[in-house]
């Protein structure tokens, strides 16, 4: 069971969540979010990942901009949470050199019809309920689309299970992870959070805990 946990923006946060086994770390850089940092302060924070991975997130995000945040910051994967099509995620794989997982935002079949697209280029996907409407954030918006949906789901590349994931269905999330072989793990933003941004660190630690040894109550 693999568990990113994303929007980290604090030495605490990110400590508690290496410590605690999340085997991946996100760092949003998208201005509109409250989770966002910057190539500077993702640097400092990923000085401190230990044997986790670095997930750098963007949204729809210039050469410029990625050319900074991959030479300041030094991921080790590119999370690309924007409308980017295959050919994008393609075109920024080759540049840089790194794996690529491509957010995906689903309401209905074809939407995951739409993620199979990406298997040839990107090296995991991820997929996220789309925003309610009003909202300026393609994901980390509390809510979840219908897992019901991924029943057969089944691509030839590793996927990420997000959205609105807290404690109030983690067990469920977790079945549907145990129960689809293509699902790997979860992503948890917004669910261990205490307000947008700011990371609950006993719920972090509490989250991944019951991840680890499936005794969520």
């Amino acid at each position: 069971m693999q568990i990113k946990i994303c929007g980290l923006s604090t030495p605490e946060s990110v400590a508690v969540a290496r410590d605690h086994g999340a085997s991946h770390l996100g760092f949003i850089f998208f201005s509109k979010s409250p989770r966002n940092v910057t190539p500077k302060e993702a640097a400092e924070l990923r000085a401190q990942a230990g044997s986790a991975s670095t997930v750098a997130v963007t949204v729809d995000a210039e050469d410029a901009f990625l050319d900074t945040i991959v030479t300041t910051m030094d991921p080790d994967m590119l999370q690309l949470h924007g409308g980017e099509n295959p050919e994008r995620v393609e075109a920024v794989r080759a540049r840089y050199g790194l794996p690529v997982i491509k957010a995906l935002s689903v309401r209905d079949t074809d939407d995951l019809a739409r993620a199979r697209t990406y298997e040839n280029v990107a090296k995991m996907l991820l997929l996220d309920a789309k925003p309610p409407k009003g909202s300026d954030l393609p994901g980390g918006n509390g809510v979840s689309f219908d897992w019901a949906l991924l029943e057969g789901f089944d691509p030839t590349i590793p996927v990420f299970l997000s959205g609105g994931i807290s404690r109030a269905n983690l067990t469920e999330a977790l079945a549907v992870v145990r129960g689809n072989n293509a699902l790997v793990g979860l992503d948890l933003s917004s669910g261990v959070e205490s307000a947008p941004g700011v990371k609950d660190i006993a719920e972090i630690a509490a989250l991944l805990a019951a991840c680890k040894q499936d005794d969520f109550p």
